[in-house]
């Protein structure tokens, strides 16, 4: 079987680290910095990908927070009541916001356990994916990151060549 033939049932990771919409942005930072992973699929009761939730999401949410606005009189430095009662609100909702308010809903491509590695390399370079999610039957079952598929290569790239059957003349 050539390697772009490999299915995707043979390379994603099935023990993927999930988070549900209604989870704390709190904890899922927690999780993706103590898994040291990027980012991981949101799914619904039903275990279908509703979003995908990522650091860059989490630092973007973080980013959105316009800081009070100060207004420089006499010589004083005066903040804006109003735009301090926002920023405030604002961090405070940020902190106890929910996944399903900062991931990024939809998922951009998936992938079937029948799918090769072909489909999973092509998407993810046509769509500048880092991971797919794999599902079947609607419902997760793992993941392909771009890691996934250069093991795969640097293994078969490891792997001995097979030699020529016995009895087989070379012809010069």
């Amino acid at each position: 079987m050539l390697l772009r033939d490999l299915p995707v049932r043979d390379l994603m990771v099935t023990d993927v680290l999930c988070f549900r919409p209604e989870e704390s942005v709190q904890d899922a930072m927690r999780a993706l910095v103590t898994s040291d992973i990027d980012a991981g699929p949101v799914v619904d009761d039903d275990g279908a990908v509703v979003g995908m939730l990522s650091t860059a999401d989490l630092i973007v949410e973080e980013a959105r927070l316009p800081l009070p606005a100060v207004i420089n009189l006499l010589g004083a430095v005066l903040e804006l009541p109003r735009s301090k009662k926002q920023f405030e609100h604002d961090l405070s909702q940020a902190l106890g916001a929910t996944v399903a308010e900062v991931m990024e809903e939809g998922v951009p491509a998936s992938l079937t356990p029948d799918d090769t590695l072909e489909t999973a390399a092509t998407l993810m370079h046509d769509g500048d994916l880092d991971r797919i999610p794999v599902v079947d039957d609607g419902r997760l079952v793992g993941i392909v990151a771009r890691g996934d598929i250069v093991r795969a290569i640097l293994r078969d790239l490891d792997e001995p060549v097979e030699a020529e059957p016995a009895g087989v003349d070379e012809q010069a």
